[in-house]
């Protein structure tokens, strides 16, 4: 088909199109540059990018709809390399990378501490994982023919078992992965509009909905190409120009090492600093309190109780503000109901002014290669070994995770032959790379900035910006004068992962045109990955459970009706659980990659690799390791532990944390499925 020339001039036209795309971007972002600076308000210019870039993607998927079973699974195979990698470079850069990545690496540094892997164990495991799937699994998959990921164990190890659990694995990693990019869609367009995060979501469900129910893969495919645009400029724009604000050099990736070497001697200086050791003590005085609380849970728990019930009479009696009796009736609703939910909360807050109560409010300091130290003492050795144990394991989940996700594989069916599957991957890795290159130099800067700007600023002269962000979410972030000095020290200031890189444009004081930029590109990548993510699980439920077990007479249209129709559904329950703000999104996503590298990459790779591989030793293998990998993460989460009134510390194996809990999965996985193909090859 490359030589066709009708595919040839196809490709010409896709290109015609993409650069006057391209033009007119650049042309309505310079128009809203303009229309800022000559006096429109804040609280239009948001909205006009959400409602603009959500009404471009709806109108692709408006036009590409369709109801053809080929078209709608995998876009009628004859997607070209260049844009299928820009597509699967924007379903993979969602709001995890976009939006969280930058933000990992502000709070964890190059290499994290015990508890944390890290932010470069994300660039490197999520990068390097593109190369697993180029040579493992994405040309052999296309070669065979096939729709979804599911099929594939349906084909190569036959019965209903191995395409049940794979439906059920494909469901199961899909969903956590889209309740994250739902979150990041409510976090993006509630400060776009200032309207309520549940009403965020929906605003801006509506334009994953519209391409995805409309036209499957055929509207999403062009959507991706569209919204990757869009991220890239969001992305490059800010980073470039406060580059240029604090080194004179826009090229951030290439000179954000002199302010990498200006952070550390800053670090040492916080270390040192008699204010900031004061809020330490603070800090290490609330973990105190806290834990004297646990010491007796129900008794902390009515004495609180009648404390606030008093505090509400007093203010009542002395006729005072009703803003204060409300906030008053606030801080009553707030507190534990029960002795279960007040151990929760008082374990966790314990633990967070333990660690804030650490020199640089508990952050790692940046450039640290790992945590402890390797000739230090056996505590220091002990710490040096887990921290370093931890980096490993994320990038290898990551990595593996990256090989197993469905709705990735699925983007590699799109491709007209097997060296385009091929020759897409290696678009994909350098659409990738474009922006990757650019996170660790982001969040340097963004840190310099914060320790020069922030640190050392008035609270009565604080940004308006931190304000508005925390009308958002509260949790995202907290500037609070900690030990009444009237200044901020770094160890007052709490950000969240989720806000660094959204925030970016205000901590540097760039005009507000990019911060509406930069919103967009976090709502595109956000939209480009749950468009994917939702429809795997539509079609796993559909074509892959339903055609298969219950409807086996139902015609390709009418899956594909019912497929809309799951997605919808799907889409819906999402939200709902998106709403309760369950996790940041950063560990979200880890947590799916580690439930696809369990589930799918043993049996998969042995599969394509082994001709001895039985569909028992694949039920077995799938089964082992999703289960371990389930329980692990289940096991050590606090509402879990909280429920079963469990002690409040996780049982880690190794020091392994939660959401690299691929790791036992992926290798109990392989081992289980090896032994028992072995066990049952001349059965099969």
């Amino acid at each position: 088909m490359a030589d066709n020339p009708e595919y040839a001039a196809y490709k010409r036209r896709l290109a015609r199109i993409l650069a006057m795309y391209v033009v007119g971007l650049c042309v309505a972002l310079g128009i809203m540059a303009w229309a800022e600076q000559n006096g429109l308000s804040r609280q239009w210019l948001g909205p006009i990018f959400l409602f603009s870039t959500v009404m471009i993607y709806a109108a692709i998927g408006i036009y590409g709809r369709t109801t053809d079973a080929e078209e709608y699974y995998v876009a009628g195979r004859r997607i070209p390399p260049f844009y299928n990698g820009m597509a699967a470079a924007a379903d993979w850069m969602s709001a995890a990378s976009f939006i969280s990545l930058a933000g990992g690496l502000y709070l964890q540094g190059f290499s994290g501490s015990s508890g944390q892997p890290g932010g470069l164990a994300y660039v490197l495991g999520w990068t390097g994982g593109f190369c697993l799937v180029a040579l493992l699994v994405a040309p052999y998959l296309r070669q065979l023919g096939l729709y979804t990921v599911p099929d594939y164990f349906s084909h190569r190890y036959g019965g209903r078992w191995p395409r049940l659990i794979a439906a059920f694995s494909a469901m199961l990693c899909s969903f956590t992965y889209v309740v994250a990019q739902i979150y990041g869609i409510g976090l993006i367009a509630s400060r776009l509009t200032g309207v309520q995060f549940e009403l965020g979501i929906l605003l801006g469900l509506g334009g994953v909905l519209l391409c995805s129910f409309l036209g499957g893969m055929r509207a999403i495919t062009w959507t991706q190409v569209a919204q990757y645009i869009i991220l890239l400029m969001a992305f490059l724009i800010p980073v470039s120009w406060l580059a240029y604000k604090q080194l004179g050099n826009p090229l951030a990736p290439l000179v954000y090492g002199k302010q990498l070497q200006k952070i550390t001697e800053i670090e040492k200086t916080l270390i040192d600093s008699p204010a900031e050791k004061q809020v330490q003590a603070e800090y290490k005085r609330r973990a105190a309190e806290y834990e004297a609380r646990l010491a007796n849970v129900n008794e902390s728990v009515r004495r609180e109780r009648a404390a606030a019930q008093q505090r509400i009479r007093q203010l009542k009696a002395q006729n005072a503000d009703s803003a204060r009796i409300v906030a008053a009736n606030r801080e009553l609703a707030a507190l534990p109901r029960d002795e279960a939910g007040a151990r929760e909360l008082w374990t966790r807050l314990m633990h967070e002014s333990h660690e804030r109560s650490k020199p640089l409010g508990g952050l790692p300091p940046h450039a640290q290669p790992f945590a402890g130290d390797p000739d230090g003492t056996p505590e220091e050795r002990q710490l040096f070994d887990v921290s370093r144990r931890n980096f490993l394991a994320m990038i290898f989940c990551l990595m593996v995770g990256t090989a197993g996700l469905p709705h990735l594989l699925t983007r590699f069916y799109t491709t007209p032959t097997v060296a385009e599957a091929r020759s897409s991957v290696g678009w994909a890795l350098f659409f990738i790379a474009l922006l990757y290159l650019g996170v660790p130099a982001l969040a340097v800067l963004v840190k310099f900035e914060v320790m020069q700007s922030l640190v050392g600023s008035s609270f009565d002269a604080l940004p308006s910006w931190i304000l508005q962000w925390a009308k958002v979410d509260a949790s995202l972030i907290s500037v609070s004068d900690v030990n009444n000095d009237g200044i901020v020290q770094f160890g007052e200031i709490r950000l969240g992962a989720d806000i660094i890189m959204l925030a970016t444009p205000e901590i540097g004081g760039l005009p507000y045109v990019v911060s509406g930029l930069v919103a967009a590109g976090g709502l595109a990548a956000a939209l480009s990955t749950a468009d994917g993510l939702l429809l795997t699980i539509s079609n796993a439920m559909v074509r892959d459970v339903y055609a298969q077990e219950i409807g086996h007479h139902v015609t390709p249209e009418q899956r594909v009706i019912l497929s809309k129709f799951a997605l919808l559904s799907v889409a819906l329950v999402a939200a709902m659980v998106a709403s309760l703000k369950p996790a940041e999104i950063l560990p979200l996503v880890s947590a799916s990659f580690s439930l696809a590298a369990s589930a799918f990459v043993p049996a998969m790779v042995l599969g394509i690799f082994w001709k001895g591989a039985t569909r028992a030793g694949a039920v077995a293998g799938m089964l082992a390791g999703l289960g371990v990998t389930v329980y692990y993460m289940l096991a050590n989460a606090a509402p879990v532990r909280a429920l079963l009134k469990l002690a409040p510390e996780p049982q880690l194996w190794l020091g392994i944390v939660p959401v690299s809990a691929g790791v036992f999965g992926v290798a109990l996985g392989f081992a289980v499925a090896l032994v028992v193909s072995l066990l049952t090859l001349r059965a099969d």
